[in-house]
């Protein structure tokens, strides 16, 4: 999950990535509960002779400041988060007004930061300073690009988000009748926000700035699943199916009118005029092309969301040729599978084999799941082997849901919320079963759940030394690296005995490497859709179903891409160091507790205190 953003398209990408990108609480029984100790702190603090106060105790106030105030900004951000003050409100949907105060609230914060002392920081002051410092520079580089004129997409559509908000089984809580009322509330400024999307859309037209036909004619049919003729059949519905018995007859006949009749006059209005609108005007002006260099400035906006997508000083061209070369390497090690299984044939007709071979296809969605429920009791078992600390937190396994599916990638994690109201959620999408074989399962699990994205994003959560900031924030490089080098470690904790499971880590990894090649190739070097897919088909064993989701989020996402690999290279660097350095004293549950215990750094600032660790158990 990337720092907080002040429009909702990027809190969706922020919830989903997940990551999640494509794309979000507090230890206590609430987040209120835990502004309200931190309050009783400052006034505290506020007794003390002001020659009293440390730098890092005055950093601790801004962060503190900065936090309460983005979350008044980010009210979905706060919901997700367990802190329920602003569960009425959804936050601006890129008004020119809202990006105004965005960009006025990162200046602020920068000019805040500045005034700190870095020289008398040491620690996890030193760190919060530099990411805090960091991240509020980068919002304002960022702001010289027009992202907001492009805010949707099939990869990241609000009005998804906000259909799985009102589904009742996200974070929008349903509980009690305030719950229910304010969730009218949001559903009336989502319905309000729909001129300020189409207003932005209709500016990125004037100025050259528009999203790939190719991707546009996704999101009609996800915004049709919601123009619905009977209103029960909508998902907005859910809820009033679910009403809890403690509600009155009359409350619960009171409450059914009034979404009724939003669902009728709000719900379906919102979504046809959408649909509308990308149907007869957008589509029509959208692009042929497919990478962000057939934009104004592309080359430059790309290199930007690069950088701060990485955490590296990396170009594009240095990215793709990393990518070659990893593709290189692991078609060698696929050669030594095809050895152990004794496959006579080439690479090609390996990848043919194991994509087709109905072996390697479920037979029903029922049993892909189970497949992913029964890797918990291997893994939670194996988990203490390689992990000194193991998070509280629980997660559900769930399919995609069916209005999304078609869009989505082969699975994503959703975080739960710290107080354990609500668990994680690991989304596995079960559309077209021939496009996700068997073989994929371990690695994908060990991605999103254990020891992946649910393991390192609830650890962070419940962290008790970070800033808040810290604690739900994160680099993309730092959280998709963990992930993909979590498939990584399968074989230290007692899976990829099954050959053809190995294989699917190392299709797994390929795919990740491709990424770097066709990333960069489409937003950099210019290459077209049916090239990216031409490459895929080339080197991996993905069907087609899944090339052309994955080729089409790369278009949607420019950069996010590059995160899982970069990142994975960079952890594996730094443990590679740590033995040579450490011998015999090298622990490698201890290496993870120091990648770890910090949340998701910057990998420039992870490298640097990794080898500070290093030479601390060298004297």
């Amino acid at each position: 999950m990337k720092s907080l953003k002040f429009q909702l398209s990027a809190v969706a990408l922020a919830v989903m990535l997940t990551a999640c990108s494509n794309d979000e609480a507090q230890d206590t029984s609430s987040a209120a509960e835990s502004t309200k100790v931190e309050q009783a702190a400052t006034d505290a603090n506020s007794s003390k002779d002001v020659a009293d106060v440390s730098e890092a105790e005055k950093a601790d106030e801004i962060y503190k400041e900065y936090w309460e105030e983005s979350l008044k900004m980010n009210p979905i951000s706060a919901t997700f988060m367990g802190d329920d003050r602003y569960n009425d409100q959804l936050g601006d949907f890129g008004s020119e007004k809202g990006r105004a105060e965005a960009l006025a609230f990162s200046k602020k914060y920068l000019k805040k930061i500045k005034q700190i002392d870095e020289s008398k920081l040491d620690g996890q002051d030193l760190l919060s300073y530099q990411i805090f410092k960091n991240e509020r520079q980068a919002e304002i580089e960022g702001n010289e690009y027009p992202d907001y004129m492009q805010p949707i997409q099939q990869f990241y559509n609000p009005f998804n988000f906000i259909a799985m908000l009102g589904s009742g089984q996200s974070a929008q809580p349903f509980k009690t009748v305030k719950d229910y009322e304010n969730w009218l509330s949001r559903l009336n400024q989502a319905y309000d926000s729909v001129d300020v999307v189409i207003n932005n859309m209709k500016t990125g037209i004037e100025n050259d700035v528009v999203q790939p036909k190719a991707l546009m004619v996704k999101v009609l049919p996800q915004l049709k699943a919601h123009m619905v003729d009977d209103v029960e059949q909508s998902l907005f519905y859910k809820p009033i199916e679910n009403m809890p018995e403690s509600f009155s007859p009359d409350e619960k006949q009171r409450l059914t009118k009034e979404y009724v009749n939003t669902i009728k006059t709000m719900v379906v209005p919102m979504y046809t005029r959408m649909h509308d609108f990308i149907k007869d005007e957008y589509i029509p002006a959208a692009r042929d092309t497919a990478g962000m260099v057939a934009l104004p400035n592309g080359k430059e906006w790309y290199a930007f969301k690069v950088k701060q997508t990485t955490s590296t000083d990396l170009t594009p061209d240095q990215i793709h040729q990393i990518g070659l070369d990893e593709v290189a390497r692991i078609h060698s090690e696929m050669q030594g599978v095809m050895d152990e299984v004794g496959f006579e044939g080439s690479l090609q007709e390996f990848f043919e084999f194991t994509k087709n071979d109905p072996q390697f296809i479920f037979e029903t969605k029922e049993d892909m799941l189970q497949a992913y429920e029964d890797l918990r009791e291997t893994l939670d078992k194996t988990a203490p082997d390689l992990f000194k600390v193991i998070p509280e937190a629980e997660f559900e396994i769930r399919p995609v849901e069916a209005f999304r599916e078609q869009s989505s990638s082969s699975a994503s994690y959703q975080r739960a919320a710290p107080d354990g109201s609500r668990p994680g959620i690991f989304y596995v999408n079960t559309y077209d079963l021939s496009a996700r074989p068997t073989w994929t399962v371990e690695s994908l699990y060990l991605h999103e759940a254990v020891p992946g994205h649910h393991f390192q994003i609830s650890t962070q959560q419940e962290l008790k030394d970070i800033p808040a900031f810290r604690r739900f924030g994160g680099t993309t490089a730092f959280i998709e690296g963990w992930g993909l080098y979590s498939e990584s470690l399968g074989k230290e904790m007692g899976v990829y005995t099954d050959p053809y499971q190995y294989y699917g880590a190392l299709s797994a990894e390929l795919w990740r490497a491709i990424r770097l090649v066709v990333d960069t190739g489409l937003h950099a070097k210019g290459w077209t859709r049916e090239e990216v897919l031409e490459y895929m088909e080339k080197n991996s064993a993905t069907a087609e179903a899944r090339r052309v989701s994955e080729a089409e989020r790369f278009m949607a996402i420019p950069s996010q891409a590059l995160a899982y690999k970069i990142g994975q290279l960079k952890i594996r660097e730094l443990r590679t160091l740590a033995e040579n350095e450490l011998g015999d004293d090298f622990d490698v549950r201890e290496f993870h507790y120091q990648v770890l215990k910090d949340g998701a750094l910057p990998l420039n600032i992870l490298e640097r205190k990794i080898k500070r660790w290093i030479e601390s158990q060298k004297s």
